[in-house]
């Protein structure tokens, strides 16, 4: 009778598993160029995510002057979204393709390009976002605005703008590094305004918190070939900058005046 007992007792004794673990962080791949790579935005993009209560483990296809139209023609990112398997993928075109700009062609390329990669990521799960690019000129950098919204729309993924919403944060607050040493590239705060535009989009809340970017910090001569990297990965050349801090103050500057403008 005991036995039974004992027996009845342990069938009837609830089983207490050990708390989950944290969720493991969303894979986000970012293709692209220079204009990705220089200040390394999926480095700082995964630091500012991982701050602000969002986990994320960020890599990257990038190569200076590449094309969008080429990362289809070298099937890299059909074999990344296999391999990496992103959460989101992260498109952006090398500055002025979608102006038809250096020649009539690539404009048309450009947007057949975004939408075989959208087609591509959404096949493999993934959700895209087509990241603007940046023109000084004010008319330029509305008619790239259109253009790069229109691709958006048309390869059915979300837009990122950030020609207009540079060109109006830099005015307000011309004394921050928004470009490169080359006065072309992404600066610092070029590379922040593009990792919170992004992170509005991907989660819909503002980013408040400061963070430390623990990566390399690329400059335009880089070392990159168009390959599947993790964003915090050592620099193929020793002499690549490392890290850099920005901090809460400079976030809420930020959110304040793309609040202001309405972006």
């Amino acid at each position: 009778m005991h036995r039974w007992f004992l027996l009845l007792l342990l069938f009837c004794t609830p089983a207490f598993a050990a708390p989950p673990g944290p969720a493991p962080p969303q894979h986000i791949l970012f293709v692209g160029n220079s204009l990705t790579y220089v200040g390394n935005l999926p480095a700082t993009f995964a630091a500012m995510a991982n701050a602000n209560g969002h986990a994320v483990h960020a890599a990257m296809i990038v190569e200076g002057g590449a094309t969008l139209d080429q990362r289809v023609a070298d099937g890299s990112v059909q074999r990344a979204l296999a391999d990496y398997k992103p959460a989101v993928l992260v498109l952006q075109e090398r500055g002025g393709d979608l102006l038809c700009m250096p020649m009539e062609e690539a404009c048309f390329q450009s947007a057949q390009a975004i939408q075989a990669l959208a087609q591509a990521g959404r096949t493999a799960g993934a959700r895209v976002v087509l990241l603007g690019s940046y023109q000084a000129h004010p008319r330029a950098s509305a008619e790239l605005v259109e253009k790069e919204a229109a691709a958006a729309e048309q390869a059915g993924i979300a837009y990122v703008e950030i020609s207009e919403s540079l060109r109006r944060l830099s005015g307000e607050a011309p004394a921050l590094a928004w470009y490169h040493a080359d006065g072309m590239h992404p600066g610092p705060a070029l590379t922040l305004l593009d990792a919170i535009q992004l992170h509005r989009t991907l989660f819909g809340v503002i980013p408040a918190q400061g963070f430390d970017v623990a990566a390399p910090i690329y400059t335009t001569s880089s070392g990159l070939h168009a390959e599947l990297r993790e964003a915090d990965a050592a620099a193929p050349r020793p002499d690549t900058p490392q890290g850099i801090h920005y901090d809460g103050t400079m976030l809420g500057q930020f959110n304040s005046m793309l609040d202001s403008s309405g972006k």
